[in-house]
């Protein structure tokens, strides 16, 4: 999927790479089920690749 040395990713990218919407994204933020999250100094919002990969690993299914 994502490479851990890459540079973080913007929202749009984790919603394209998860085939969800933005609004899906911040609504997921918002009840603090969404992967975490770097504030930037402007607002905007990064997510490292690697705590993406750990946010999806979580979520695996057993089965």
């Amino acid at each position: 999927m994502t490479n851990p040395r890459s540079k973080p990713l913007t929202v749009r990218q984790v919603c394209d790479e998860l085939s969800i919407s933005p609004s899906t994204f911040y609504d997921w933020r918002t009840k603090r089920k969404a992967p975490k999250c770097i504030t930037l100094p402007n607002g905007s919002l990064r997510v490292r690749p690697t705590d993406l990969e750990r946010w999806l690993d979580a979520r695996q299914d057993a089965a």
